[in-house]
């Protein structure tokens, strides 16, 4: 997560290379999908411990 909130921050600037910029977006995407990933393994796992009754999380 710091590592993708350094990259967010990093491209919030402005002052990036476009090479550099096009090299943090597709990290961050990695990054983004690493996370996600986890979180889907972190939600099946609270589903089997609390009996599938777990409500799913939501995007904001």
């Amino acid at each position: 997560m710091a590592e993708l909130e350094r990259l967010v921050s990093d491209m919030e600037t402005g002052q990036l290379p476009l090479d550099q910029l096009l090299a943090s977006h597709r990290r961050g995407a990695e990054l983004l999908n690493y996370c996600r990933t986890q979180l889907q393994v972190v939600e099946q796992q609270v589903r089997l411990v609390e009996g599938n009754d777990v409500k799913p999380w939501e995007d904001s």
